[in-house]
């Protein structure tokens, strides 16, 4: 069965967006994984398809309903769906690799779009939403985010991209940013490609590789930097 996601959502015109081009457009018409979505607003239940009120407490913006949430996500996911369900939220867990990896390797997923100043806590809290935020700052609503982390997932499942080992190598993968990468023409501008990787030396290719890549991260990524001497020393 292939990897399934459910996106709710206020703006499903949004989708596949980019989802439906490149990898993940060849993997979706190939039937690698299947994208759906569903409209919240169709779960209101006055005339005018409300699914927003005022914040308790007072404060600024709206908020979205718990009840109307609440069936939207019970409609998309029974009681047996084991698909874990994320909310879309800037004060969520931060989205990693590993964390695309785990959800790769599921039955799929079911992403809620957060939009206005938030979602009733309620329904977090009673249907078990896990918060997820792709950075530090603020976007007008959570399908940006849900399309950034299923292009992160969907290039993971099996048979999307053609070579794995390519994806091996890649930033975040080992902890490290990725080294520079050189191609043809071998002159460029007067810049050229260090001779190290025209050698033919495979063994002083890979010392090069992990020094730029630990160079990298060192004055890019401090943060990363000291969590990977962590973990080589655990190791």
């Amino acid at each position: 069965m292939s990897f399934r996601s459910t996106i709710l959502t206020l703006y499903p015109d949004m989708f596949p967006g980019p989802l439906g081009q490149s990898l993940s457009g060849r993997a979706l018409s190939r039937g690698l994984w299947d994208l759906e979505t569903s409209q919240i607003r169709e779960f209101a239940t006055d005339k005018h398809r409300s699914v927003d009120d005022t914040p308790a407490g007072g404060g600024a913006g709206m908020v979205l309903r718990a009840d109307i949430l609440a069936k939207a996500i019970d409609a998309a996911a029974p009681a047996d769906d084991l698909r874990p369900r994320i909310l879309m939220s800037p004060r969520g867990k931060p989205f990693t690799q590993q964390r695309a990896h785990e959800l790769a390797e599921g039955p799929g997923v079911i992403i809620v779009c957060g939009r206005f100043e938030g979602v009733d806590q309620r329904v977090i809290d009673s249907r078990d939403l896990e918060e997820v935020s792709i950075g530090d700052y603020i976007l007008s609503g959570g399908e940006i985010g849900a399309i950034t982390m299923l292009d992160a997932i969907v290039r993971l499942i099996p048979g999307v991209m053609g070579n794995m080992e390519s994806a091996d190598t890649e930033s975040f993968e080992t902890g490290l940013l990725e080294h520079p990468q050189y191609t043809r023409p071998a002159d460029f501008e007067g810049l050229t490609i260090p001779e190290v990787l025209t050698s033919g030396n495979h063994k002083k290719i890979a010392e090069w590789q992990m020094e730029q890549a630990e160079k990298l991260t060192r004055q890019r990524r401090p943060d990363l930097w000291e969590a990977y001497l962590s973990s080589e020393d655990e190791s």
